[in-house]
């Protein structure tokens, strides 16, 4: 069975020393980008609508996770929101909530969302290593929510068509 502990550069996503909230899909993947397909081009337009992040593709590396603050990924069901990441490498995202569509299309497609509804930015330093222990829930030392069993089957089995598969 697969690792549920992830290794990484954290991005900490804030502005004025609070973690920014309400990171909808078109700050994540610019709906003028919508007609690319290819999920390996997709990483290079993450965060391209984001202020103070627009370069978060260019310095990325394979293995960052994410943390951002209240109402990530609200917005549209755009798929593409969760695609260029996972076309980037990056691991993960943590926030203290989720938009629920953008939630169920990252568990879907066995990309790891985490809640952390006590995160703040002062407890975290920007790019340092960290290890998040999904199974336990951990990121570092301090508490976020574990993946449900669900969201763990979907992820091992590599996303929710091949989850489905298993069930045969």
């Amino acid at each position: 069975m697969a690792s549920l502990k992830i290794q990484g550069r954290l991005w900490v996503l804030q502005q004025g020393g609070e973690l920014i909230s309400d990171i909808d899909t078109d700050m994540i993947f610019h709906n003028q980008y919508l007609a690319i397909t290819d999920i390996a081009k997709m990483g290079q337009y993450a965060f391209d609508n984001l202020e103070g992040f627009k370069d978060f593709a260019k310095l990325a590396k394979p293995g960052d996770i994410v943390l951002a603050g209240d109402n990530f990924g609200s917005g549209s069901s755009r798929q593409q929101a969760v695609d260029c990441f996972i076309s980037l490498g990056v691991k993960a995202v943590i926030a203290r909530s989720y938009g629920a569509i953008y939630k169920r299309n990252a568990i879907n497609s066995a990309f790891p969302v985490i809640t952390m509804p006590d995160a703040k930015a002062s407890d975290f330093t920007h790019l340092e290593t960290v290890v998040l222990d999904m199974d336990r829930g951990l990121l570092g030392n301090r508490e976020v929510e574990p993946m449900s069993g669900v969201q763990k089957d979907i992820f091992f089995a590599g996303g929710l068509f091949q989850y489905a598969e298993t069930l045969k």
